[in-house]
């Protein structure tokens, strides 16, 4: 499960490094999808979408109720920016996860140690090569990008929304087609 922003409105390559980040320009809202991805067929099975940049973890919760309804997982992986507490209770409680493996974010505290139970076990066991799987999502997100380009056609932000969804059902379509094609 992650995150990635997409831009609103397609921009070129050289018109983006002329402008640069310290023009004075305020930085545009993007249209951010937050997806579980199916390790073994790289079908998207939960998305939703939201503004960014923003912070990862709201959406966790939607996405992965959404996944769950489709398929039965037994495991999530995630990186730091969907760490809380609530997500690892959300998974083994009321999702029946067997594993929700998160990396732990320190929220530049200084605390070694997590305050909540099964995050203070994460931290003691930490599966470093099952977590190593996450590349999995970044190289669905990678392959969407470039079948389906970076930028979003549509305006307006409710237009943007459908077209994310779209764009989410294009992709596992593309991957079925690719599978038939074998």
């Amino acid at each position: 499960m992650d995150a990635t922003g997409l831009e609103t409105r397609p921009v070129s390559e050289h018109s983006g490094r002329r402008r640069g980040n310290g023009s004075g320009h305020r930085q545009r809202a993007r249209s951010k999808l937050t997806a579980v991805l199916h390790i073994h067929s790289h079908w998207i099975i939960g998305a939703v979408n939201g503004l960014g940049p923003s912070q990862d973890s709201p959406g966790f919760a939607p996405a992965l109720r959404q996944a769950t309804a489709l398929v039965t997982l037994s495991t999530v992986l995630a990186d730091a920016g969907h760490d809380a507490e609530h997500n690892h209770r959300l998974c083994c409680d009321e999702l029946g996860i067997e594993r929700s493996i998160i990396a732990l974010n320190p929220r530049n505290t200084g605390r070694r140690w997590p305050k909540t139970p099964d995050r203070r076990t994460l931290h003691k066991h930490f599966p470093q090569a099952l977590y190593h799987q996450r590349w999995h999502i970044e190289s669905g997100f990678s392959q969407h990008k470039r079948r389906l380009g970076s930028a979003l056609r549509a305006r307006g932000h409710q237009a943007q929304q459908r077209e994310l969804i779209l764009r989410v059902l294009t992709h596992n379509l593309m991957i079925l087609r690719s599978r038939q094609r074998k």
